[in-house]
């Protein structure tokens, strides 16, 4: 499915505090704001309608092929014995 950007508006000077407090929980204002609206968009929009557009979106990607396999390196052919050849045509 194709994304779209939000924008939004907030006091600068409580974001800049946001930032800093979030940073301390290892997370973020993107983290924290995505998982908000994926649970308003849960609490909100009708089961049926969610598994509707979710088989949509994973009938439209498309599959990857699959990796091409490396080949297998040749194994060295073994010389030829020249005395066991020798020997034989002495017979």
């Amino acid at each position: 499915m194709e994304k779209i950007e939000i924008t939004l508006s907030f006091d600068s000077e409580k974001m800049e505090a946001l930032v800093i407090y979030l940073k301390k929980e290892n997370s973020s204002v993107q983290n924290k704001m995505d998982e908000a609206l994926r649970q308003l968009y849960e609490q909100t929009v009708p089961e049926p309608v969610r598994e509707y557009l979710d088989a949509k979106s994973a009938a439209a990607r498309p599959k990857r092929p699959p990796r091409p396999s490396q080949p297998k390196a040749a194994a060295p052919k073994p010389a030829a014995d020249s005395t066991k050849q020798e020997k034989e045509g002495d017979v």
